[in-house]
């Protein structure tokens, strides 16, 4: 046991060390090494996350957080953040400050300011960074009361800040504000111990955004940006940041005549036939596993009165992003998601613990109504299709039930060369339903992974507003993440619903249910394929798989064949017959990202063969048109990428 005057630290890798009692986390971290002392950025004392700077009083596990872990480049972003407020607030007094937080990749703060920041304000502000930080001042927090805060700010003049406290819940008694050099914001925390950690920044581009999102606020000016400690980081990420700008979904669907939008439907794609291929594909692939895994398909109406939502929760929790409709003086909506109609199908008839689990998928169109501001080609749309599934399960299957659903995610994804990494989100702050099934739920959901030996981080707060859910994430070409596939554990739905069962004693039941999804919806999944494979599909999901090339019009007739027997072996296959030359031809297919290219000339006419160019290769020889068909015929059965 520790000394009165002394703590027991202990350390990760087991170990245990005895400190004076107000160590601070950065004295421990450079105890144990000059490597961990200069990249330590903060500290979980008792899986809380704290600032290195503030005095540990009790024993506690530690755990030290540096750039290399996610938890380490939010802080590191997030501090910032902080950094570049402080530039903009020495550059133009009187700026005042909506909200700056860590993103994906960097970070972002809205600004109010009076005057238009343009590119080249963005490398006074970047300069003016760089000499803050290299000030290397603390950044040091301070707790007070919320009539404190509001005061501060209130002098301050930042009309933000003082309705974000406003609008905290009367339960929180302290605040914390942090201060670095003469800036002061509010924040929660934790932050990097000094500016000087922050070495290599870019600011990356200004938009608009509207306060707290609502476009009857005062559109503010957001600048995002990026940092990191090593130059060769930053480099690589400016990098991959021109690479990203070629694969733009976007740009490439048109070239590739996938998807198309327009201004009369906006957020809504307009699918083009070589896109509804993959679309179609992607269909396929998704029952098929299904189908395999005893799933049955069910299609619930898309347009649906709000008793429905009134039930559900959804109108009290969900009702402005619903596109709603007036029908013979009744309100309807375009269903946002699947779940409450599949609990109408379930009730369809009396279930016994035998028919148990129920596995209903469907592939259905939904609707949300989000703001313009934030379409985003496929990755943020305002109708898409979810791969959905709702399962009913008696209490004693959710643990063999969403094991099968953690195998299916990963057999899903390794069709595609993605793996995934596993995340836990918990209650958030405004949830539905007994907080005591929501712990129930929380359980069973850290029980299975547990159980399958799967690594997870926990989100707090992130949850649904009716359940607790896996957050499965891919990384793509880029190293960008995406949060696709959900696992959400629901005990409220059942009960809003009074769905049951009759149990082995002939008592009535409430099943759990089990909401999933594995590509999210497949209008953000073709996007994200999209650019991971920069419009490259492998073969078995290219829109065109083969294309036939003739040398000359001589050769036209032998051309056509060729595709017409590969058409009828069901290989997609084009003919280009145009007048031009072949290497304009090749030229041109090469721009359309095709796998194989069938050139054909007198010697292939005669001996019945084809010349072969394939993707990224070039020439791979002469083969006879049998030869290549089982070759690609092959590739295609085994989803090659």
């Amino acid at each position: 046991m520790a000394e009165k005057n002394n703590i027991t630290i202990n350390l990760p890798n087991g170990d245990h060390r005895t400190y004076p009692r107000g160590i601070t986390g950065a004295e421990i971290a450079w105890d144990l090494g000059r490597k961990l002392g200069e990249e330590a950025l903060a500290v979980f004392v008792d899986g809380i996350l704290r600032d290195l700077g503030q005095p540990l009083t009790e024993d506690a596990s530690v755990q030290f957080v540096t750039f290399d872990d996610e938890k380490g480049k939010e802080i590191y972003w997030h501090s910032t953040s902080h950094l570049m407020a402080h530039a903009v607030e020495t550059l133009w007094s009187g700026a005042r400050f909506g909200v700056g937080p860590a993103i994906e990749q960097g970070f972002y703060y809205d600004i109010d300011v009076d005057h238009t920041i343009t590119p080249e304000d963005l490398e006074k502000i970047e300069s003016r960074m760089k000499e803050l930080a290299q000030a290397d001042t603390p950044f040091e927090r301070r707790e007070l009361s919320k009539d404190e805060a509001l005061a501060f700010f209130k002098q301050k003049g930042d009309p933000y800040k003082v309705e974000i406290i406003e609008g905290l819940d009367d339960k929180v008694e302290r605040i914390s504000l942090y201060t670095e050099g003469s800036f002061t914001d509010l924040c929660r925390g934790p932050h990097i111990p000094t500016t000087g950690k922050i070495k290599h920044i870019k600011l990356l581009s200004v938009s608009g955004s509207y306060w707290k999102g609502d476009a009857s606020n005062k559109r503010l000016q957001r600048i995002y940006g990026i940092s990191f400690p090593k130059k060769s980081d930053l480099d690589e990420f400016l990098r991959l940041l021109e690479e990203a700008k070629k694969r733009d979904h976007r740009k490439l669907g048109r070239e590739l005549e996938l998807f198309t939008f327009h201004d009369i439907a906006p957020g809504a794609p307009f699918w083009l036939p070589r896109g509804m291929i993959i679309f179609r594909e992607l269909e396929h692939l998704i029952r098929e596993m299904l189908d395999a895994a005893g799933y049955e398909e069910i299609l619930t109406p898309i347009l649906v009165k709000k008793d429905l939502w009134e039930q559900s929760g959804h109108w009290e929790h969900y009702k402005e992003y619903m596109f709603l409709v007036e029908v013979e003086k009744e309100i309807y909506s375009l269903k946002p998601m699947n779940c409450p109609e599949s609990t109408l199908v379930y009730r369809q008839k009396v279930r016994s613990y035998r028919d148990l689990p129920l596995r209903y998928s469907e592939i259905g169109r939904n609707h949300r109504n989000e703001l313009s501001g934030v379409l985003n080609g496929m990755f943020r749309v305002r109708q898409f299709h979810m791969d959905d599934a709702h399962l009913f399960v008696r209490p004693d299957q959710i643990l063999s039930e969403i094991t099968a659903l953690l195998r299916l995610v990963n057999r899903f994804y390794a069709i595609f060369d993605f793996q995934p990494t596993f995340g836990l989100a918990t209650r958030p702050d405004h949830a539905m339903g007994d907080p005591e099934l929501w712990t129930l739920a929380e359980d069973g959901l850290r029980r299975a992974l547990e159980a399958n030996e799967i690594p997870y981080t926990l989100h707090p707060g992130d949850g649904a507003f009716y359940g607790p859910k896996i957050d499965i994430t891919i990384h793509d070409a880029l190293h960008r993440s995406w949060q696709l596939a959900t696992i959400q554990l629901d005990f409220q739905m059942p009960e809003r619903f009074q769905l049951e069962y009759i149990d082995e004693h002939n008592e009535r039941r409430r099943p759990v249910m089990i909401h999933r999804a594995i590509m999210g919806s497949l209008e953000r999944f073709i996007g994200v394929l999209v650019e991971h494979f920069g419009g490259a599909f492998p073969v078995w999901l290219a829109p065109v798989q083969s294309v036939v090339l003739p040398i000359s019009d001589q050769h036209a007739a032998y051309a056509a064949e060729v595709k017409e027997t590969l058409r009828s072996s069901g290989i997609r296959c084009e003919l280009d017959a145009r007048n031009e030359k072949i290497g304009h031809k090749i030229r041109d297919w090469e721009m359309q990202k095709v796998p194989f290219m069938l050139i054909v000339g007198e010697k292939e006419r005669q001996a019945k063969t084809v010349s072969v160019r394939k993707r990224r290769e070039g020439d791979i020889g002469s083969f006879p048109l049998d030869e290549y068909m089982s070759m690609i015929k092959g590739m295609i059965k085994r989803k090659e990428t």
